[in-house]
């Protein structure tokens, strides 16, 4: 399947992508409202909840503008190459984790993306509240998988 037949395929069947789509299928994340599909051999991922959704659109978007300093990006209006979506995506969700544990370590593995999204809102009273300094760390900290010719070279 070429890749515009496929994205056309894909637009069809996931009405209500997941904005963490990335996260979850490295196998970084995981959420209780994500549905894994396939279409040929490339797997996707759809939210299950319309407010869920929105949460998370909004959280990313947030999550986007914060970034912009960590990640020397002057517009983030437009695609993000793959390697700084996943350092908002997942350096931000292990940043949010952080910030509810602040005690422990920033964690691995989100085991649940709604679940923690809701912990953030009701202890933080927001999104727009959520403390992005503490967040922007996890996201600078962020490294995803190095091949061969980057390890060693931090």
């Amino acid at each position: 399947m070429d890749s515009e037949a496929f994205r056309s395929t894909y637009r069809a069947i996931n009405e209500r992508f997941c904005p963490y789509e990335k996260a979850i299928l490295t196998n970084q994340c995981a959420c209780s409202l994500a549905r894994k599909f396939c279409i040929a051999e490339r797997e996707g991922v759809q939210c299950s909840s319309d407010s869920a959704q929105a949460d998370c659109l909004e959280l990313l978007e947030r999550l986007r503008q914060q970034a912009r300093f960590a990640l020397k990006l002057t517009d983030t209006r437009g695609a993000l190459p793959h390697a700084k979506a996943m350092r908002i995506q997942v350096g931000g969700l292990r940043g949010i984790q952080s910030s509810l544990t602040p005690d422990d370590p920033a964690p691995l593995f989100i085991a649940d993306i709604r679940a923690m999204v809701e912990a953030a809102i009701e202890r933080f009273g927001a999104l727009e509240r959520l403390p992005f300094d503490h967040i922007m760390q996890q996201v600078a900290a962020y490294r995803g998988r190095q091949g061969p010719h980057q390890r060693g070279k931090r």
